[in-house]
Protein backbone atom coordinates (compact mmCIF):
# COMPACT_ATOMS: atom_id res chain seq x y z
CA UNK A 1 0.00 0.00 0.00
CA UNK A 2 0.96 3.92 -1.09
CA UNK A 3 2.45 5.29 2.27
CA UNK A 4 0.82 8.87 1.65
CA UNK A 5 -1.97 8.27 4.71
CA UNK A 6 1.06 6.95 6.95
CA UNK A 7 2.67 10.46 6.14
CA UNK A 8 -0.45 12.90 6.34
CA UNK A 9 -1.59 11.20 9.70
CA UNK A 10 1.69 10.98 11.01
CA UNK A 11 2.06 15.01 10.54
CA UNK A 12 -1.50 15.76 11.48
CA UNK A 13 -0.77 13.89 15.30
CA UNK A 14 3.03 15.72 15.11
CA UNK A 15 1.50 19.08 14.50
CA UNK A 16 -1.90 18.68 17.45
CA UNK A 17 1.29 17.17 19.93
CA UNK A 18 3.02 20.57 19.53
CA UNK A 19 -0.48 22.42 19.31
CA UNK A 20 -1.41 20.56 22.95
CA UNK A 21 2.36 21.33 24.20
CA UNK A 22 1.78 25.62 23.35
CA UNK A 23 -1.75 25.48 24.82
CA UNK A 24 -0.09 24.32 28.45
CA UNK A 25 1.88 27.54 28.57
CA UNK A 26 -0.77 29.57 30.70
CA UNK A 27 -0.76 33.18 30.27
CA UNK A 28 0.52 35.34 33.48
CA UNK A 29 -2.41 37.26 35.81
CA UNK A 30 0.45 40.32 35.81
CA UNK A 31 1.17 42.73 33.44
CA UNK A 32 4.95 43.22 33.98
CA UNK A 33 7.92 41.03 33.28
CA UNK A 34 8.16 39.81 36.58
CA UNK A 35 4.69 37.73 35.76
CA UNK A 36 6.79 36.00 33.77
CA UNK A 37 9.07 34.75 35.94
CA UNK A 38 7.32 31.53 37.49
CA UNK A 39 6.71 30.36 33.29
CA UNK A 40 10.61 30.32 32.77
CA UNK A 41 10.70 26.38 33.63
CA UNK A 42 7.43 26.17 31.84
CA UNK A 43 8.53 27.60 29.02
CA UNK A 44 12.10 26.06 29.00
CA UNK A 45 10.95 22.30 29.46
CA UNK A 46 8.50 23.60 26.14
CA UNK A 47 11.73 24.38 24.16
CA UNK A 48 13.13 21.16 24.56
CA UNK A 49 10.70 18.78 23.97
CA UNK A 50 9.27 21.93 20.74
CA UNK A 51 12.63 20.49 19.45
CA UNK A 52 12.76 16.82 20.17
CA UNK A 53 8.97 16.92 18.31
CA UNK A 54 10.66 18.84 15.81
CA UNK A 55 13.42 16.72 15.46
CA UNK A 56 10.96 13.66 15.26
CA UNK A 57 8.71 15.45 12.19
CA UNK A 58 12.20 16.26 10.16
CA UNK A 59 13.48 12.38 10.50
CA UNK A 60 10.38 11.19 10.13
CA UNK A 61 9.81 12.85 6.87
CA UNK A 62 13.15 11.81 5.76
CA UNK A 63 12.90 8.08 6.63
CA UNK A 64 9.51 8.00 4.35
CA UNK A 65 11.39 9.73 1.67
CA UNK A 66 13.63 6.83 0.80
CA UNK A 67 10.66 3.94 0.94
CA UNK A 68 8.24 3.02 -1.52
CA UNK A 69 5.45 1.39 0.28
CA UNK A 70 4.28 -0.10 3.77
CA UNK A 71 2.13 -2.56 5.39
CA UNK A 72 0.66 -3.64 8.61
CA UNK A 73 3.38 -4.13 10.45
CA UNK A 74 4.69 -0.80 9.72
CA UNK A 75 1.27 1.26 10.19
CA UNK A 76 1.61 -0.72 13.75
CA UNK A 77 5.45 0.65 14.08
CA UNK A 78 4.31 4.13 13.14
CA UNK A 79 1.43 3.98 15.59
CA UNK A 80 3.80 3.11 18.50
CA UNK A 81 6.05 5.58 17.80
CA UNK A 82 3.30 8.45 17.78
CA UNK A 83 2.18 6.68 21.03
CA UNK A 84 5.33 7.62 22.91
CA UNK A 85 5.55 11.18 20.98
CA UNK A 86 1.82 11.80 22.18
CA UNK A 87 3.15 11.53 25.78
CA UNK A 88 5.55 14.27 25.41
CA UNK A 89 3.17 17.22 25.94
CA UNK A 90 2.29 15.70 29.61
CA UNK A 91 5.29 15.06 30.79
CA UNK A 92 6.42 18.21 29.27
CA UNK A 93 3.74 20.01 31.10
CA UNK A 94 5.23 18.26 34.60
CA UNK A 95 8.48 18.71 34.15
CA UNK A 96 8.05 22.03 33.85
CA UNK A 97 5.21 22.95 36.42
CA UNK A 98 7.70 21.29 38.62
CA UNK A 99 10.86 23.20 38.12
CA UNK A 100 12.62 19.72 36.75
CA UNK A 101 12.00 17.79 40.10
CA UNK A 102 13.46 14.43 40.13
CA UNK A 103 10.34 12.34 38.98
CA UNK A 104 9.50 14.38 36.42
CA UNK A 105 12.60 14.20 34.85
CA UNK A 106 13.04 10.65 35.28
CA UNK A 107 9.30 10.23 33.17
CA UNK A 108 10.25 12.86 30.64
CA UNK A 109 13.41 11.01 29.90
CA UNK A 110 11.55 7.53 29.92
CA UNK A 111 9.51 8.94 27.93
CA UNK A 112 12.06 9.78 25.37
CA UNK A 113 14.07 6.38 25.56
CA UNK A 114 10.30 4.78 24.45
CA UNK A 115 9.77 6.84 21.74
CA UNK A 116 13.70 6.22 20.47
CA UNK A 117 13.06 2.76 20.92
CA UNK A 118 10.06 3.09 19.13
CA UNK A 119 11.77 5.12 16.41
CA UNK A 120 14.44 1.72 16.16
CA UNK A 121 11.53 0.13 15.35
CA UNK A 122 10.19 1.58 13.10
CA UNK A 123 13.05 1.99 11.37
CA UNK A 124 14.38 -1.94 11.32
CA UNK A 125 10.81 -2.41 10.33
CA UNK A 126 10.95 -0.52 7.41
CA UNK A 127 14.21 -1.97 6.46
CA UNK A 128 12.70 -5.58 6.89
CA UNK A 129 10.04 -4.58 4.62
CA UNK A 130 12.59 -2.94 1.97
CA UNK A 131 15.71 -5.50 2.20
CA UNK A 132 19.02 -5.05 3.52
CA UNK A 133 19.87 -3.30 0.36
CA UNK A 134 17.60 -1.11 -0.29
CA UNK A 135 18.28 2.80 -0.16
CA UNK A 136 16.88 2.77 3.49
CA UNK A 137 19.37 0.44 5.25
CA UNK A 138 22.10 1.79 3.30
CA UNK A 139 21.40 5.21 3.77
CA UNK A 140 20.66 4.36 7.78
CA UNK A 141 23.51 2.33 8.06
CA UNK A 142 24.61 1.41 11.41
CA UNK A 143 22.51 3.94 13.04
CA UNK A 144 25.48 5.57 15.93
CA UNK A 145 23.52 8.27 16.90
CA UNK A 146 20.42 6.46 17.49
CA UNK A 147 22.65 3.78 19.57
CA UNK A 148 24.41 7.06 20.93
CA UNK A 149 20.88 8.48 22.18
CA UNK A 150 19.51 5.23 23.68
CA UNK A 151 22.92 5.09 25.87
CA UNK A 152 22.75 8.70 26.90
CA UNK A 153 18.93 8.15 28.11
CA UNK A 154 19.34 5.21 29.88
CA UNK A 155 22.45 7.11 31.99
CA UNK A 156 20.63 10.27 32.31
CA UNK A 157 17.30 8.75 33.59
CA UNK A 158 19.12 7.19 36.96
CA UNK A 159 21.20 10.51 37.07
CA UNK A 160 17.77 12.24 37.39
CA UNK A 161 17.59 11.03 41.30
CA UNK A 162 21.04 12.62 42.26
CA UNK A 163 20.86 16.16 40.22
CA UNK A 164 17.93 16.20 37.93
CA UNK A 165 19.86 19.74 35.73
CA UNK A 166 22.42 17.36 34.44
CA UNK A 167 20.09 14.86 33.32
CA UNK A 168 18.21 17.24 31.85
CA UNK A 169 21.67 18.38 30.03
CA UNK A 170 22.09 15.21 28.96
CA UNK A 171 18.85 15.22 27.41
CA UNK A 172 19.43 18.36 25.59
CA UNK A 173 22.62 16.79 24.48
CA UNK A 174 20.81 14.30 22.48
CA UNK A 175 18.97 17.45 21.03
CA UNK A 176 21.67 18.90 19.99
CA UNK A 177 23.40 15.61 18.90
CA UNK A 178 20.48 15.20 16.26
CA UNK A 179 20.00 18.92 15.50
CA UNK A 180 23.29 18.65 13.71
CA UNK A 181 22.06 17.57 10.46
CA UNK A 182 22.10 13.74 9.17
CA UNK A 183 22.01 14.03 5.95
CA UNK A 184 22.59 9.98 5.78
CA UNK A 185 19.05 9.86 3.83
CA UNK A 186 19.44 13.25 1.45
CA UNK A 187 23.04 11.61 0.34
CA UNK A 188 21.73 8.43 -0.42
CA UNK A 189 18.75 9.40 -2.60
CA UNK A 190 20.38 12.25 -4.09
CA UNK A 191 22.20 11.25 -7.70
Amino acid sequence: MGKGRLEAFSDGVIAIIITIMVLEIKVPHGDDLAALRPLIPIFLSYVLSFIYIGIYWNNHHHLLQAVRHVNGRILWANLHLLFWLSLVPFVTGWMGENHFAAMPVVLYGTVLLLAAMAYFILTRTLISHHGRDSTLAIAVGEDFKGKLSVVVYAVAIPLAFVNSWFACALYALVAVIWLIPDRRIEKTLTP
